[in-house]
């Protein structure tokens, strides 16, 4: 609800501050006092396209602010919440028009764009009157009171997990269908790949070994030509072998060794000498015992070399790399061949969410049409009972086809109205005039305003043009509305003021030639005398007080 709005140097107005409560609020007061420069600036405030002319003459700036109690608004404060803008249990919009053509707005004190401002007045305050602020006109809006005045709440949050599960299934099936198709071609060259790696079968360090034995094969009667040459240098030369020169140097410097000691050290090193050339003639033996040169393995290693070859320079990798393109490529292709049987699984998944979704939009749209019927007939009855003898409303399902289905259920729902006798239903916001249609938005509030939406509401002379009973109609329907909201009326009627649980007279004066707008909270004396004026005009009579407090008192007595 709105709990406070504070105006500076707008139109005619220096500076008010307007304290509101719960309940239905009458604001009144003479033709041009400023009555509905509130509800101007009420928009304002909640987002509406400011204009310099607004701005006081010989003021640099207007500037209007408002706070409003969320109280049980919880999506609200989620909403502040999620962009860090919020400030308690309350809410604290603020605007400032500035000569430049500059336009500042503010939410608990952190500017926002006007859009954002906007966004939060949608969610705050309906203007019902002369105005765009009126959230009946938004088709989503339509929609969600038909649900509510329906109790369609478990039925549709049923349609709306089964929506979205079937439309992430839809997704991803196209994802896949298509990523399907684009990859059939690479699927089959896959296969050709895989098959020939599989087919060659490298193995990690085959390489470097079949290098390596390549090498030995190709040189191996260089090797054996060595290995002989090094063993006859070594041992068996009989006219020089190392080892028996070694030993007979060995067994000279030991004879020496006992005049000097010194050399004893050295034959000990010349000995171990002999034993390392001993044990590297076993091995060279057993290496030319071990050595097979044959040219059927030599032919046999040096093709698969060339295998290794060839396929690398088909892939363009190093032929190292052979075993780890081909355990890639393998993985890669199943996963590809995965993705028929993924395929299959996800159509028959999305078959079964088509049909629950099929059955639950029958459900809903039933649902929808037998509560259209019923709020039709109602909001009709009440539209009869405000000046509209003639009026008819209808609440309009237009189906939709099967892949146009969206979160909000299988059709749109759009309210039409017809405000006088032969004409023709059209869309609520073609077809009516500004004060029919702040009385057709009155009987939908009545109608539907127990089951959610705003908590304030601000009509505008929704009494224009009506007068008598209906204008009595009209008042007992606003109070009849504040007990689920908040609501502010400015009206010329008394009928309509003294239904009112509060009374707010705007009145305008002259000071050094300057209007000044006050506002007086009335009591119950106040009430009468303003009450008296509106029925009586400028001369207020005995008979017209005595009039307007029967008035009052008959509200309390119905009450």
């Amino acid at each position: 609800m709105i709990r406070e709005l504070l105006v500076r140097d707008l139109a005619i107005i220096t500076e008010l501050v307007l304290p509101l409560e719960t309940g239905m609020t009458a604001l009144t007061g003479e033709t041009g006092a400023g009555k509905s420069i509130l509800v101007d600036a009420l928009g304002l405030v909640l987002g509406d396209r400011g204009d310099v002319n607004l701005i006081r003459h010989g003021q640099e700036r207007a500037e209007v602010s408002a706070i409003f109690e969320l109280g049980a608004n919880r999506a609200l404060l989620t909403w502040l919440q999620a962009r860090d803008l919020e400030q308690d249990e309350e809410c604290v919009l603020r605007r400032i028009l500035s000569r430049e053509g500059r336009s500042r707005a503010y939410i608990n004190g952190r500017p926002v764009p006007i859009q954002t401002l906007r966004e939060v007045g949608r969610q705050l305050v309906d203007i019902y009157g002369q105005h765009a602020h009126q959230s009946l006109l938004r088709p989503g809006v339509q929609r969600s009171l038909l649900d509510a005045y329906g109790a369609h709440t478990l039925l549709f949050d049923e349609w709306d997990r089964a929506y979205r599960h079937w439309r992430q299934l839809s997704q991803a099936l196209e994802t896949l269908t298509q990523t399907a198709g684009e990859q059939a071609a690479r699927l089959e060259l896959l296969r050709y790949q895989v098959e020939e790696l599989e087919a060659f079968r490298a193995e990690p360090g085959e390489l470097a070994r079949l290098e390596q034995e390549q090498q030995q094969l190709a040189h191996g009667a260089e090797l054996v030509q060595g290995v002989e040459l090094a063993l006859d240098l070594l041992y068996q030369n009989e006219q020089g072998a190392i080892y028996a020169l070694l030993g007979k140097v060995s067994r000279q410097l030991a004879q020496l060794g006992a005049i000097d000691p010194k050399l004893t050290p050295l034959v000990e090193l010349l000995e171990n000498a002999a034993i390392q050339i001993d044990e590297a003639v076993g091995g060279l033996r057993h290496y030319l015992d071990s050595m097979d040169i044959d040219p059927e393995r030599l032919r046999w290693v040096e093709e698969r070399l060339s295998g290794f070859y060839d396929l690398a320079r088909k892939h363009r990798i190093a032929p190292a790399e052979l075993p780890t393109l081909a355990e890639h490529l393998a993985s890669e292709l199943r996963q590809m061949e995965s993705v028929d049987n993924r395929l299959g699984n996800l159509q028959g998944e999305f078959a079964t969410a088509l049909q629950t979704c099929r059955a639950l939009a029958a459900d809903l749209s039933k649902a929808r049409a037998s509560a259209a019927v019923k709020l039709a007939q109602g909001v009709t009855e009440v539209m009869q009972s405000l000046a509209m003898p003639g009026g008819c409303f209808k609440v309009i399902l237009a189906s939709l086809k099967e892949q146009e289905f969206s979160a909000h259920g299988a059709e749109q729902v759009q309210f039409q109205v017809s405000a006088n006798p032969g004409q023709p239903p059209g869309p609520l916001s073609k077809v009516a005039s500004g004060g029919e249609l702040s009385r057709i938005g009155l009987a939908i509030q009545v109608l539907t305003s127990q089951w959610g939406g705003v908590s304030a509401l601000i009509f505008d002379e929704v009494d224009v043009g009506i007068g008598g009973a209906v204008a009595e109609t009209v008042g007992a329907r606003l109070r009849e509305l504040a007990k689920y909201r908040q609501v502010l009326c400015v009206t010329h009627l008394p009928q309509v003021a003294a239904q009112a649980h509060a009374q707010i007279r705007i009145s305008k004066s002259y000071q050094k030639k300057t209007a000044i707008v006050e506002l007086t909270c009335l009591d119950e004396k106040e009430r009468v005398e303003e009450i008296a004026r509106m029925l009586g005009g400028r001369e207020i009579t005995e008979r017209s007080r005595a009039h307007a407090h029967e008035m009052l008192e008959m509200v309390r007595r119905i009450e």
